[in-house]
């Protein structure tokens, strides 16, 4: 069932209007003791296809939009359900906690993991205290700290991007939000441990890339991930945010874009109607493929590993020319 905070989106509006109708169809039924089970059922299959059929032809700009909705499953969502004996740490041991991106150790299945992610709020109160996802320098410290903690004691990192980028403030920059996000750049390159990335969101810019380096790099299906929202893309090169649409399909921002291109390793699929339909189905969908990759990535060499990563970045961006 699509959640009623969904309207908000036009594409999204039939589907709300038709689970509605179905609703109460199903209450008459049951007051009137009607025989008409077969009937919804038929109904609900119709249903689940014109979903699929939707959720199949969005646009980027659409992708955006639905990932950007509050009921979408955040970090700390996934990890309450995926991981067992999680315990979130705090601070960068610098005078500040971001809680705009959340660190921690647990377990996924038999394997002690570090985890690092973003975190975006429920509502606007939330919001604030996470400043909407984006973190600051003391952030992207806080995750060195963890991710270099994990590489002492051997545990695999998980990073979980969703962020529409760094926070951009002048005190941002005054702390050293560039150099923050280049030096977590080079430690990830030289870790021995296994670090697998997931775009469960919304990826942008630099923000994402500070804990974007992986072995393996895994995408939801509507999920983005992009240099710079297509809303400043459009401001920047026509100074006009209506050509966000122009913009989004230029910056191929979708997971099947991404994938085509060799950005990432693979698309994670979604239960119909985005993670946000089915949150539990979703995590369950996410951690079976996590332990795939980690069985994978723990039987090679750390000298394999770095190789591997190295080689996955040194290739993104490369063409030939005839």
């Amino acid at each position: 069932m699509i959640n009623r905070k969904a309207l908000l989106l036009n594409f999204l509006k039939p589907l709300v209007e038709l689970e509605f109708q179905l609703t109460q169809l199903v209450q008459i039924a049951e007051s009137s003791s009607l025989s008409i089970k077969q009937d919804i059922d038929l109904i609900n299959i119709h249903l689940n296809d014109l979903k699929r059929d939707i959720f199949i032809s969005l646009t980027p700009l659409q992708r955006l939009h639905l990932v950007r909705q509050s009921d979408r499953p955040t970090t700390l969502d996934y990890i309450f359900t995926i991981m067992q004996d999680f315990l979130e740490l705090h601070g960068d041991r610098g005078g500040t906690d971001d809680a705009a991106l959340v660190t921690g150790i647990g377990r996924i299945g038999a394997t002690t993991v570090a985890f690092i992610g973003h975190q975006r709020g429920k509502d606007t109160k939330d919001n604030v205290i996470r400043n909407f996802g984006m973190a600051s320098p003391g952030g992207y410290r806080k995750a060195l700290r963890i991710m270099k903690h994990a590489n002492k004691f051997s545990f695999p990192i998980l990073t979980f991007i969703d962020t529409p980028g760094a926070w951009a403030g002048i005190e941002a920059e005054k702390l050293g939000q560039g150099e923050a996000i280049a030096v977590n750049l080079k430690q990830m390159f030289s870790f021995d441990v296994p670090i697998i990335c997931t775009v469960i969101g919304e990826g942008g810019s630099g923000g994402a890339l500070g804990i974007g380096i992986a072995d393996k790099i895994l995408m939801f299906e509507h999920a983005v991930y992009t240099v710079a929202t297509p809303e400043a893309c459009a401001a920047i090169l026509w100074k006009d945010s209506a050509k966000s649409l122009v913009a989004a399909e230029s910056l191929k921002i979708t997971s099947y874009d991404l994938k085509t291109l060799g950005i990432i390793d693979d698309i994670i699929h979604e239960p119909i109607g985005g993670s946000q339909a089915n949150p539990v189905e979703a995590s369950r969908i996410l951690k079976n493929k996590l332990i795939v990759e980690l069985d994978f990535l723990l039987k090679l060499s750390s000298i394999q590993r770095k190789n591997l990563r190295y080689r996955k970045f040194r290739q993104i961006g490369s063409f030939y020319e005839i």
